[in-house]
C-alpha cells in the first residue's frame, strides 16, 4: 500500500512528503492498528513512528517501512523530514486538527505545508480501488453479517423491544467471528422506522410493524452494511406498495450501475424510480457510499457528487422511504464495481419478509 503512494508522490513536484497522522489511513498502509502514531512518506523512504504502548508490536507486525520509537513528537517528525530532503509537505487536510497543524508549522520553518487537500484525494484515489484480499475481508464480514439476519427472523416476536433486536443482532455477529461492529446497529420499529437512523429504544414490536434492522460487522478492519426491512404479522397495500418501490429503486441501480457511469448518474437511478413512484420526497439521503477501513468512504452515489466509479469500488445501494409518523423502508446490499455492471457482495433475501 505505502508503495502505491509513493508512485502518487513522484507525479508531485521534487521533494514531496506526506503526513500521515489518522488511525484509520495508518492502518490501511501500514497494516498496523494503533491509537497512536504518526506515518512519513517519501518517493523512496516511509518510517512509522508510535510510543512504547506499541513499539514492540509494531516491529514485528509493519514489514513495509522502517519503524521508530516516538520521541518529542514534532521535533522528531522534523528530523525525518529533514533526513528525506523535504522540501514541501502534504497533510490529511479534511482529518488533521488544528492543534496538530499548529504544532507542525511552529518546528518546520522552511518547509511549506500544503493545506488542500491534494493528500486526501490521493489516498481516497487508493482506498476506494479494493484489492482482492480487501474484498474477501469485506465479503466475510458480509457473510456473517448474513447469518445473523438469518439469526435474528427467528428471534422477533410480538413483545419484545427494539433494543433486545439490536443486541440480538450485536452478539451474534460477536459471537460468530466479527472482530467488531461497523457502527451501532439499527433496529427501529413502526413510526420509529421513518427515522433513517432511530435509535432503538424499549419500544415493543407490534403486529402490523415495519422493523428496519442495519447492521454490519468487522473482519481484518474492513467492514460490512446491509439494511433490511420486514413486516411483523401483516403489512397493509401502502406498506407493500412502498417496500416494492424501494426494491425496484434499488434493482434498477444495481442492474446500472459500472465502471465509468458518474456517482451522480448512480444516485439517479434509484431516485427516478421512487419520484416516478409518486415518493420521491420521502427519500432524504444519498443512494449509497463506499465501505472499506471505514463505514463511510469515498466515492458516494450522490446527487451532489462529481466523482466517477471505477472498477475495484465498493459502494452500498440502499435507496429508502421515510413517512413521517407513518414507517420507513431501506433496503441495503453492498456492490463490487467491474468493468461491464456490478458484482452483489450481499446474499441475503430482498423479498418482503412478513413474519
Amino acid at each position: 500500500m505505502i508503495k502505491d503512494l509513493q508512485k502518487l508522490l513522484r507525479e508531485q513536484q521534487s521533494g514531496t512528503c506526506a503526513l500521515i497522522v489518522s488511525p484509520e489511513n495508518r492502518k490501511y498502509f501500514t497494516g498496523f492498528e494503533s491509537s497512536d502514531g504518526f506515518l512519513l512518506a517519501s518517493v523512496d523512504r516511509a518510517v512509522f513512528i508510535t510510543d512504547g504502548r506499541y513499539i514492540e508490536a509494531a516491529e514485528k507486525q509493519i514489514s513495509n517501512c522502517e519503524v521508530r520509537l516516538l520521541g518529542k513528537t514534532f521535533p522528531q517528525i522534523a528530523e525525518i523530514l529533514k533526513e528525506m530532503n523535504c522540501s514541501r509537505l502534504l497533510v490529511e487536510s479534511t482529518r488533521m486538527t488544528v492543534s496538530t497543524y499548529n504544532s507542525l508549522k511552529g518546528v518546520l520553518k522552511k518547509i511549506p505545508v500544503s493545506t488542500d487537500t491534494t493528500l486526501d484525494a490521493l489516498i481516497n484515489t487508493l482506498r476506494s480501488i479494493k484489492t482482492e484480499a480487501e474484498v474477501e475481508s469485506i465479503v466475510k464480514a458480509q457473510r456473517i453479517a448474513e447469518d445473523a439476519f438469518e439469526h435474528i427472523l427467528k428471534f422477533i416476536k410480538v413483545g419484545v423491544t427494539e433494543k433486545e433486536i439490536a443486541l440480538e443482532l450485536d452478539f451474534y455477529m460477536l459471537r460468530h467471528g466479527g472482530k467488531g461492529l461497523s457502527f451501532e446497529t439499527i433496529a427501529v420499529s413502526g413510526k420509529n422506522s421513518s427515522m433513517p437512523h432511530g435509535v432503538p429504544s424499549d419500544k415493543k414490536i407490534e403486529n402490523g410493524d415495519f422493523i428496519t434492522m442495519d447492521f454490519g460487522t468487522i473482519i481484518n478492519s474492513y467492514h460490512s452494511d446491509m439494511t433490511r426491512t420486514i413486516a411483523v404479522g401483516f403489512a397493509t397495500d401502502e406498506m407493500k406498495n412502498v417496500y416494492d418501490a424501494v426494491l425496484r429503486a434499488q434493482q434498477n441501480c444495481l442492474s446500472n450501475i459500472k465502471a465509468g457511469i458518474s456517482c451522480k448518474d448512480g444516485d439517479e437511478f434509484a431516485r427516478s424510480v421512487l419520484r416516478d413512484a409518486g415518493l420521491g420526497q420521502y427519500f432524504t439521503h444519498s443512494t449509497g457510499h463506499g465501505v472499506g477501513v471505514e463505514i463511510h468512504e469515498f466515492p458516494n452515489l450522490s446527487p451532489a457528487s462529481d466523482s466517477v466509479l471505477q472498477t475495484g469500488n465498493i459502494v452500498t445501494v440502499e435507496p429508502g422511504i421515510y413517512i413521517p409518523e407513518k414507517f420507513g423502508v431501506r433496503i441495503e446490499d453492498m456492490a463490487l464495481i467491474t468493468e461491464n455492471g456490478c458484482r452483489n457482495l450481499t446474499n441475503a433475501p430482498k423479498e418482503l419478509i412478513i413474519l
